[in-house]
């Protein structure tokens, strides 16, 4: 081994040789020149020819039939696709089984990561330069954002307009449209516009189910006539009192005024101090400003929480009948509670025939932030009823895609879940998800809190308007 001074003199003997022969290169000045000028002329080939290939490869790996087609035939095994979501604990690992069979098959391992922090996280690592491949988010309105800072990958310039539209009801190609640009594909959905209600005691009184508007405030005229209150409603929600009540208007409006007029008011362009709204607000009064209609009047609405709202259906008689909340709210029912038994739902009647039978939803859509061909092939899947079976068997879950079977769901509770999503003519994201926090979650809350306690609309409508960002 040589010694510090050896390397030392070896260093010096470098240089100097170094430097002889850059000197004795100097003598042939213009031919090195034009040695030069050819290297680079041929390293610049050779680059402009890798980006063609690169190229010529991007436009080839397109159209999600295509795509997934050659994930199957192993094209891109061996390769990693990690996603990062909001789901985690049980959904992770409902994930993760309903994944196995496109991994066994393709060879691409999804590697997912979940947080409770993630509508937190994802901003930070797309502003830090390290996203993931995927985002699953719960949230459009964030997505939204991301979109405006150039980071989201638009699928359908790969997937192509009609894998997408034989894949998704237009209601949910709609929804993925943010920022001017279709921002991902959808792969899990939830319903909003249930009205849930005690069956065992509302067949006993005679009671029928309301198919429209009209007949919904018959219904509750006639409990009333009847010694009854026929509404179960709450909003409070700690930090997110309000909530349901910003669900209520949403669902009005869906039926009310048409999927535009909603979509412009979801991003700010029609304002809430405007006719639409009001009028959504003025139908929702009809039920929740008349005393005689909901179980406490307005302070009981506010003072709620709103997972007991519904516990007085179960009471006997029932202390009210009618309860409007997402298909979340059996988890909230007393242990006895057994759906199809002593309670069941309905759907959220539409208003105005000219607006038919909208739904609304939430749900979670996966977002491309890096593009390699095995992301635009976990993409395609993630575009497929196939792609959530394993969960939707495991119970618990609707999926948006319309390649999907009733037949996968395991229970009829489910089935009709998945019924009326696939069935609505009409699918409008959760409004206030998608709007900016200051006022999705924020000043919208607030501001109809306040209205259900004595606030006038003149107040609190332009309020909301003034903390649009």
């Amino acid at each position: 081994m040589l010694n510090h001074k050896a390397f030392k003199f070896l260093a010096i003997f470098l240089a100097l040789a170094l430097m002889l022969v850059a000197c004795g290169g100097s003598g042939d000045e213009p031919e090195a020149e034009t040695d030069s000028g050819d290297t680079a002329a041929d390293t610049e080939d050779a680059a402009d020819d890798e980006a063609m290939d690169d190229e010529a490869m991007d436009d080839d790996l397109v159209g999600g039939d295509n795509i997934l087609e050659r994930a199957n035939a192993g094209e891109f095994s061996g390769t990693t696709v990690e996603m990062f979501g909001a789901f985690v604990d049980e959904d992770a690992r409902r994930f993760e089984v309903s994944v196995a069979a496109f991994e066994e098959r393709t060879g691409i391992d999804i590697v997912y990561e979940g947080s409770g922090d993630f509508e937190t996280l994802i901003q930070v690592r797309v502003e830090g330069g390290d996203p993931p491949d995927i985002g699953g988010h719960p949230q459009p309105g964030l997505v939204e954002g991301l979109v405006a800072q150039g980071a989201v990958i638009d699928p359908s310039e790969f997937l192509g307009m009609d894998f997408l539209e034989r894949q998704y009801a237009q209601g949910w190609i709609d929804d993925s449209m943010l920022g001017g640009q279709i921002a991902g594909v959808w792969y899990r959905g939830n319903i909003k516009s249930l009205v849930w209600y005690p069956k065992d005691d509302f067949e006993a009184a005679g009671y029928e189910i309301p198919t429209s508007w009209d007949e919904l405030i018959a219904l509750s005229d006639q409990i009333v006539a009847d010694g009854g209150v026929p509404w179960c409603i709450g909003i409070e929600s700690s930090g997110a009192t309000g909530w349901p009540a910003t669900d209520w208007i949403e669902d009005i409006m869906l039926r009310t005024a048409s999927p535009e007029t909603y979509d412009a008011w979801t991003s700010g362009e029609l304002p809430f101090d405007s006719p639409e709204v009001r009028n959504a607000i003025a139908v929702m009064s009809e039920i929740w400003m008349n005393p005689d209609y909901v179980l406490g009047g307005d302070i009981g609405i506010a003072t709620t929480p709103f997972g007991d709202a519904p516990t007085p259906m179960f009471d006997d008689p029932p202390s009210c009948w009618l309860h409007r909340q997402a298909s979340f709210i059996p988890a909230f029912f007393p242990e006895d509670a057994v759906i199809g038994e002593n309670v069941d739902f309905f759907y959220f009647p539409g208003i105005d025939p000219a607006y038919g039978e909208p739904v609304l939803t939430a749900g979670d859509i996966a977002v491309m932030y890096n593009d390699r061909p095995e992301v635009r092939a976990v993409m395609a899947y993630l575009a497929t009823g196939e792609s959530m079976q394993g969960w939707v068997e495991a119970g618990g879950f609707i999926s948006p895609h319309q390649d999907s079977s009733l037949d996968w769901y395991p229970s009829d509770v489910d089935r009709r879940f998945a019924e009326i999503l696939l069935a609505a003519e009409v699918t409008r994201f959760d409004g206030s998800d998608l709007m900016p926090a200051a006022v999705g979650a924020g000043s919208f809350w607030t501001e109809i809190t306040d209205w259900v306690t004595g606030k006038s609309l003149d107040e609190a409508l332009p309020a909301i308007d003034a903390t649009w960002p």
